[in-house]
């Protein structure tokens, strides 16, 4: 790419999030997103840490705001001029720990917000960066001890997911596979049985700006609604969820994002010069060990797992290159999965590595988590690879990622065969990483 065509992509993408920007926060797409998600404006900070370092971390205190007394952070802060129906919809409020002001969800988010922090700060002189970072450091303490404490509940080091919101990724393979065997509520099944689902789309928001094949399906969304009621019927309460519930996930993209954030929160620590309770440390190390269990020798391949049966879920996604980025696994499992990263008719494909392995049954090239192209894994992948020391696999990455956004724009995910645009148009953490991806050349 030249200096010609980097300069319009740049702009492009400068474009994209004006549009979306919102004052205190961007959201993801103007029509279908108007609210603020968590790891979204991580994303988004990331890039705009380029254009405006105040404006990045307007963006982070602006999610801060919907921090709950017992350091959650919600996966979704919601806007004043949308959040009627939204506030029924949660009712978070029958939580005592959720704030008043703003509205939030009741769950959470992949942690991408020490990343982000750290990613703010390298763009200050020292003195600044201190005063930064301990600003926000009360925050993520908080945070990343709500983690431990409500999702780690035996100690084991792996933080479980109570609805595939959670996990970001959210309608991927094993998530549906834990839902039709734990979560499927009869009256669900009724209506997929009778061929009542297309009922649903009055109902839909989302299909309203994006083509239902591009969707999770009616099914799907409906047993999600129905999961959802069940944690908002126990306030929100981990535990109370957990006594009667089978279906909780030991996420594996969760937890290797959690392992790279509490990196990042240690060298945050470490910069303001506040040791770690000995409790996170041996949290810490706690999770990058237990990560292990998460591989699979005869498969090659890391797997979330069954918080219930303790058993793995065999269900391959993106989410096993994932490891790659938490940059705490063994020479020789990097080396396998690069492998992966490059086989055939698994992760390699005309563009960047697709969400399913194109050999998977449920691979569909346009359908949400199940196949399409996503800029901000395919992010966390390039990320991790310069952290490998495989500066020419996360070039060549980089820009068959940049390729395909010149190609065919800031859109929400792509198809990984044709390169197509899918999902919804304009999307912010797409133009946000385009920028972040710029840079790094």
């Amino acid at each position: 790419m030249n200096e010609t065509s980097e300069a319009e992509l740049l702009t492009k993408a400068k474009i994209v999030l004006d549009r979306n920007d919102r004052k205190l926060w961007t959201v993801p797409a103007s029509d279908l997103y108007p609210h603020q998600w968590l790891w979204d404006s991580c994303f988004i900070a990331i890039g705009l840490r380029h254009l405006s370092v105040e404006r990045a971390q307007t963006e982070i205190l602006s999610l801060l705001r919907g921090q709950w007394t017992n350091g959650m952070l919600p996966n979704i802060v919601f806007s004043p001029q949308h959040s009627r129906r939204e506030r029924e919809l949660w009712r978070s409020y029958l939580s005592p720990y959720a704030p008043r002001n703003p509205y939030t969800s009741g769950l959470t988010q992949p942690p991408m917000v020490a990343e982000a922090v750290v990613r703010i700060g390298k763009k200050m002189n020292l003195p600044e960066r201190r005063s930064w970072y301990a600003k926000v450091y009360p925050h993520l303490i908080r945070y990343h001890e709500w983690i431990y404490a409500e999702r780690d509940p035996h100690q084991e080091g792996l933080a479980l997911l109570l609805h595939p919101y959670e996990s970001g990724l959210d309608n991927s393979p094993p998530w549906i596979s834990e839902l039709r065997k734990h979560s499927m509520p009869w009256w669900v099944s009724l209506i997929e049985k009778i061929h009542l689902d297309t009922l649903v789309n009055h109902f839909r928001r989302d299909t309203r700006h994006v083509p239902p094949g591009e969707r999770m399906s009616n099914i799907e969304a409906l047993a999600y609604w129905a999961a959802l009621l069940r944690l908002r019927r126990k306030a929100y309460n981990s535990e109370a969820i957990l006594s009667r519930s089978l279906f909780a996930v030991e996420d594996l993209a969760f937890n290797c994002i959690l392992i790279r954030a509490n990196a990042c929160l240690k060298e945050i620590a470490d910069t303001i010069g506040k040791p770690l309770p000995e409790s996170q440390m041996t949290n810490m190390s706690r999770t990058m060990a237990a990560l292990e269990q998460l591989w699979d020798e005869d498969t090659g391949q890391y797997y979330s797992r069954s918080f219930a049966s303790h058993k793995l879920i065999e269900e391959p996604t993106i989410a096993t290159l994932l490891p790659l980025y938490a940059g705490c696994i063994s020479a020789q499992r990097v080396a396998r999965l690069v492998e992966l990263l490059n086989k055939p008719r698994f992760f390699r494909s005309n563009w960047p590595a697709p969400s399913v392995p194109v050999s998977s049954p449920h691979f569909d090239p346009i359908k949400y988590w199940q196949g399409p192209t996503w800029v901000n894994v395919n992010w966390l992948i390039i990320d991790g690879l310069r952290r490998n020391g495989l500066y020419p696999e996360a070039e060549k990455l980089r820009q068959k990622t940049l390729a395909l956004v010149v190609k065919s724009g800031m859109n929400e995910y792509f198809n990984p065969l044709t390169g197509q645009p899918a999902g919804a148009a304009n999307f912010s953490w797409t133009a946000s990483l385009t920028i972040d991806l710029l840079k790094q050349g």
